[in-house]
């Protein structure tokens, strides 16, 4: 059964009807949507966004022998997947918007502008006084 408490990255297998697949799961990436966790998919060779509840039972350990060799085969592929996959998802600050200024910064701003006004800036060829 697979556990990630133990390891930043966990090498396991997925298997299916469809056939087994060496699967990788690491702690440093994103959280998933609730529910739902994402594993490199060695046969697919991207990050996927696996339904946990479905996968977990799923998930069995590898031996130590293959653990080694699915490292030797997948670690480079796994990094650049790895790479391509957090340069494509915005960064929390990035997202977030824009702080609000402060309702007296925002005060200030626009007293200050009303003080600059000159009297050039006004016409009363606009307005009649009646």
């Amino acid at each position: 059964m697979y556990n990630t408490v133990k390891k930043q990255v966990w090498i396991g297998e997925l298997r299916t009807s469809r056939g087994n697949t060496v699967v990788i799961h690491d702690n440093q990436l994103p959280d998933a949507s609730p529910g739902r966790v994402f594993l490199y998919n060695t046969d697919r060779n991207a990050i996927v966004e696996y339904v946990e509840e479905i996968v977990k039972p799923n998930l069995h350990e590898l031996d130590e022998a293959a653990i080694k060799d699915a490292e030797s085969k997948f670690s480079g592929a796994w990094q650049i997947a790895r790479a391509e996959f957090l340069g494509k998802r915005p960064k929390v600050e990035d997202s977030a918007p824009a702080p609000k200024k402060a309702k007296a910064e925002v005060e200030a701003e626009d007293s200050y502008e009303d003080d600059n006004l000159g009297d050039d800036d006004w016409s009363d060829d606009d307005y009649d006084d009646d």
